[in-house]
């Protein structure tokens, strides 16, 4: 690319800006719910100024050039933000080849009486473009697969509560599928309440688990051994009809561990093997 083209463009910028504002505000995706015209206007500017500054005949054709790096930065952070707000990869997309429908046309107008320098011109700035939207792409994934972890771990810890529900006495529902992830995280947050709370009895409720099958069957397992290795009791409830025939079916011997229907069941049966009464006001004993 010349110098002409280069000198061109930073010459040009305030047109290029005032265009390239009018080709995003003409899309009728644009999201203003997401992002304010006047908000919109001071990103697009910032980085139009960073363009034309790193922008010389090496950094242009040569992608991997130091000196197009704050361009990449800013670049990044931009599609790390709108990925962030809620923007679509499309949204993201058509913000940056909006500019090279800018370029290209202030281009056309200077070029108009040489054609074959047009030409050239335009593949350039096309492939420069180009290379610039497949990374800003790349970059709002990324952000994107940030997000959807960060969500995923914090909707983790909402279905995998540990609550004392009485002095020595932990109860965690479940909810949801039980793969082997989750189990983990499953044993991980039981087995550090056991040690920080000193709790003798675990309660696992897998009312809000919709299938037992031999997997997930095998992770109750897995649970219930690592609770008694920390010398606490665990007591499996929730054990709707068409799970015990399921577990049944498959042959799964849960014989050793304690399961009950519900979760008042196992808690009376946990208050059972501690000692413990509840009695209501004005009798003498209601249960134990």
């Amino acid at each position: 690319m010349s110098d002409s083209i280069v000198g061109l463009l930073r010459q040009k910028k305030n047109q290029i800006l005032t265009l390239w504002m009018k080709n995003q505000l003409a899309d009728g995706s644009l999201r203003d719910d997401l992002m304010s015209n006047a908000e919109l206007r001071n990103q697009s500017e910032e980085l139009l100024d960073t363009l034309t500054e790193v922008m010389t005949d090496e950094t242009f054709t040569q992608l991997d050039d130091p000196a197009l790096e704050p361009l990449f930065d800013l670049l990044a952070g931009i599609s790390l933000s709108r990925a962030r707000q809620g923007f679509t990869p499309r949204e993201t997309g058509t913000y940056i080849f909006s500019l090279k429908a800018a370029l290209l046309e202030i281009l056309q107008h200077d070029r108009k009486n040489d054609l074959p320098l047009l030409l050239a011109n335009t593949l350039q700035i096309s492939k420069f473009i180009d290379n610039l939207g497949i990374r800003t792409f790349e970059t709002f994934i990324q952000g994107r697969e940030e997000v959807i972890i960060r969500q995923t771990d914090e909707m983790t810890d909402m279905m995998t509560p540990v609550v004392q529900i009485w002095d020595g006495i932990l109860a965690m529902p479940l909810i949801g599928t039980l793969d082997s992830s989750r189990t983990l995280v499953v044993m991980e947050n039981l087995l550090q309440e056991i040690v920080r709370t000193g709790s003798e009895i675990a309660i696992l409720d897998i009312s809000g688990v919709p299938t037992v099958d031999s997997m997930v069957a095998q992770h109750l397992i897995k649970t219930v051994n690592a609770t008694r290795l920390m010398g606490a009791e665990c007591i499996i409830s929730g054990i709707r009809p068409e799970i015990a025939q399921t577990i049944v079916h498959l042959g799964i011997d849960l014989s050793y561990v304690i399961t009950k229907a519900t979760l008042a069941s196992a808690l009376k049966h946990a208050f059972t093997v501690m000692r413990l009464e509840v009695r209501k006001a004005g009798t003498t004993s209601f249960s134990n």
